[in-house]
């Protein structure tokens, strides 16, 4: 009886301490006050500027820039993940475990040293660093991802279902677009929920890839913003959204997963 208390007690203690800092900050999201900590009564004012245009250019064209690369790095980085899990099944054996291996590297690697390799890269090959380098970056390390993510739905899928496809009269295209992606769906969109959420994210591999052409994603504005003194009032109500809308796609994805367990 002890022992299930003190393992509830230990759970709850870490519940509060991942949540309590999100949740602070999405209480002070809800007054005007700058500096965080100082209630200084209930207000809206941070949602409406955040919307309406009352925050400075930078923070705007950074919340644009990021959702710009995160859309297109989790959209190419789906496909190619998709295709790239497709390649890994056809292969047995060694080959295989070496495939799957180098692709699980990238994953456990440091962000800082993928940066710094990616950032020595493009200067070798004289790619000049903007939105191409932090996108070309994003999807380097959102793949691999995505294929653990599709690699699954591959293993339970019919293998027989492709070449049935093929016998009667499909093109590999056909096959792949009307036979495959319908099996591969459910793994795919999670893939690109990953990646999406990773590139918005993400921050070392960003900062060593984006040159010094003045672009600015989220992660890289709030570490020169807090390098300043302070954090710009209406993140806190920015990062309350992007906590609500994080949580709200998880929960669709849990729910869509147990109508899907329960048909199985």
């Amino acid at each position: 009886m002890i022992k299930k208390m003190l393992a509830q007690a230990y759970i709850w203690l870490l519940l509060i301490i991942l949540y309590a800092p999100i949740i602070i900050i999405a209480i002070f999201s809800f007054t005007n006050s700058k500096v965080l900590g100082n209630w200084t009564g209930f207000s809206t004012d941070l949602y409406v500027n955040l919307f309406t245009g009352g925050v400075n250019n930078s923070l705007i064209r950074a919340i644009q820039s990021t959702l710009f690369i995160a859309v297109v790095a989790a959209t190419i980085s789906t496909f190619l993940g998709t295709v790239a899990a497709i390649g890994i099944t056809k292969w047995h054996g060694t080959k295989k475990k070496i495939i799957t291996f180098l692709n699980d590297i990238p994953m456990l690697n440091p962000d800082i040293i993928t940066g710094i390799s990616l950032f020595i890269l493009f200067v070798a090959v004289g790619l000049s660093q903007g939105y191409t380098t932090v996108i070309l970056s994003h999807i380097a390390f959102c793949t691999p991802y995505v294929v653990l993510s599709v690699m699954p739905r591959l293993t339970q899928m019919n293998p027989n279902i492709y070449e049935a496809a093929l016998d009667l009269g499909a093109t590999p295209w056909q096959a792949f677009r009307k036979v495959l992606i319908p099996e591969l769906k459910g793994g795919m969109v999670s893939g690109w929920i990953l990646s999406l959420t990773l590139s918005i994210d993400d921050f070392a591999v960003t900062l060593f890839t984006k040159g010094n052409e003045g672009l600015e994603t989220l992660s890289t504005y709030i570490y020169a913003d807090a390098r300043k003194g302070g954090l710009t009032p209406e993140l806190r109500a920015l990062m309350t959204i992007i906590f609500v809308t994080v949580l709200v796609l998880l929960i669709i994805i849990n729910i869509r997963a147990n109508k899907a367990a329960k048909k199985n």
